[in-house]
């Protein structure tokens, strides 16, 4: 509770509730490539999504806590220019997963920015979702879409030899996960 009043200090954003704190100690480097990371993904999938996604993780209690997000949420949600509109709701996506982030040190980002770290497990503990970490679950480790006719090409042959369950142990596939993530944390450090 001490770090969001020290972060109060530096703004006066007051939530509904009488707690005040201010998301300007975001590190900017963190915003930005959580930014870079949502507008790729909807660039692809659409920003249609990108709403609806807010709302369906039950994120509406800490944007309602948060003036500014609050000032964003309106500003996107009344605006007729589609543009503006995607950028209100990239806004309030990036920030909540740069707190999401920090809060729970993902990438080493806590250790970096110690004070930050604990100011966002502050202002995340006072929401509603409490430790689930929807926009992380969601952007960095993505659900796995499976298609049927997939399944069906890589579907096991009838017969099989009888050395294939031990190849597959010694292949050791539970380090793939491991790698891919690292491997996802070192292409955004060279974004």
């Amino acid at each position: 509770m001490e770090a969001v009043t020290c972060a109060a200090r530096a703004g006066d954003n007051t939530t509904a509730d009488g707690v005040a704190f201010d998301l300007g100690f975001l590190p900017k480097d963190l915003t930005r490539q959580c930014c870079s990371l949502i507008e790729s993904y909807h660039e692809v999938h659409g920003f249609a999504s990108l709403p609806n996604m807010l709302w369906h993780f039950r994120l509406g209690p800490l944007i309602e806590r948060h003036t500014e997000l609050r000032r964003i949420l309106r500003r996107a949600s009344t605006t007729r220019s589609s543009k503006k509109a995607n950028d209100g709701f990239v806004q309030i996506a990036t920030t909540i997963l740069s707190l999401e982030i920090l809060a729970s040190s993902f990438a080493g980002w806590s250790a970096i920015y110690p004070v930050a770290g604990e100011t966002a497990r502050d202002v995340l503990k006072q929401s509603a979702h409490g430790p689930h970490m929807p926009l992380m679950d969601f952007y960095l480790y993505p659900p796995k879409q499976i298609s049927a006719a997939a399944v069906a090409a890589l579907a096991l042959p009838q017969t099989r030899s009888a050395d294939e369950a031990g190849l597959y142990r010694a292949s050791r596939p539970e380090l793939l996960g491991e790698k891919r993530a690292l491997q996802y944390a070192s292409l955004v450090r060279q974004a």
